[in-house]
């Protein structure tokens, strides 16, 4: 059984998702994206690598979807600009970050057991002094353990400097049957 971190963002969740608990049983729709794209990279130990297949298959809308058919049995979407360049059939190796992903596309779910849920705390800072838009900082996140997602997130105030620290999400720990992964071997 591969063992898979995956991002779940607070906006997913807060929208459509149904909050999950460790052991529970559940089904995602899973999309390989840049980590450096998802709350300013840095996501070092949530790294998941990917090696097979891509293929193209058509979505509920008739859409073309790129799929990885990851050698271990792993099948996620690629996301942005992963894999570009690559035909269907053409192997290839990816790093990026596991997301769920319920919108966009009809993309085929994986499914297994919960083993691990950490919320996602992120900083952001203002885009300038009074602004009322702001940006995550790379590298400044903490994760906490718990026992259960959560349905809604919070987020703090600004301090002095313009900073915030809000919940962005969680990650979760999935153990997929059939699957093998770098994850896996690490915690053996």
């Amino acid at each position: 059984m591969g063992l898979w971190h995956v991002f779940y963002a607070d906006w997913q969740m807060e929208c459509c998702g149904t909050p999950f608990a460790v052991m529970d049983e559940v089904s995602w729709p899973l999309l390989l994206q840049d980590a450096d794209g998802v709350l300013g990279g840095g996501w070092h130990d949530q790294l998941t690598k990917l090696v097979g297949p891509v293929a193209e298959v058509p979505d509920e809308e008739g859409e073309t979807v790129r799929i990885l058919q990851e050698e271990t049995g792993l099948t996620v979407a690629l996301g942005g600009e992963q894999g570009a360049g690559v035909g269907p059939g053409d192997r290839i190796r990816l790093v990026g970050l596991l997301t769920v992903e319920r919108h966009g596309g009809a993309w085929p779910e994986v499914s297994g057991r919960v083993r691990a849920v950490q919320v996602v705390t992120q900083v952001y800072e203002e885009m300038a002094p009074g602004s009322r838009s702001s940006h995550p900082v790379p590298g400044e996140r903490q994760l906490r353990s718990v026992e259960r997602c959560p349905k809604w997130f919070t987020g703090g105030g600004s301090d002095e400097r313009g900073r915030r620290s809000v919940q962005s999400g969680v990650v979760a720990t999935l153990e997929v049957p059939g699957t093998d992964s770098w994850l896996s071997y690490a915690v053996r």
